[in-house]
């Protein structure tokens, strides 16, 4: 299941959860290398996207509660269609 997540964390100034930022990296390492995260992108100023590959909305719960236990931060949760699976279903009402 994909699901685009972006971050915005509390108004903080940015020297202050510098720490938080750095470890925030290595906990996502991990997710990157066993594909449940496809990629990760720092926003510009503070924040970032996310795009999860998990085999359950459980899955995205649970890392979204790690994720705000670094940062805390609202999420914006997209769930997404992989593309190739939008142009078999669009194929399909053409039928």
């Amino acid at each position: 299941m994909l699901f685009m997540v972006i971050s915005e964390p509390r108004p903080e100034r940015p020297s202050s959860v510098t720490a938080a930022r750095q470890s925030y990296w290595t906990w996502i390492q991990p997710l990157i290398d066993a594909g449940e995260v496809r990629s990760v992108h720092a926003k510009v100023g503070r924040g970032a996207v996310v795009l999860f590959d998990v085999p359950s909305n459980e899955r995205l719960h649970a890392h979204l509660n790690a994720w705000a236990d670094i940062i805390p931060a609202t999420f914006q949760v997209h769930a997404l269609i992989d593309p190739a699976h939008a142009v078999s279903f669009l194929n399909r009402q053409n039928g």
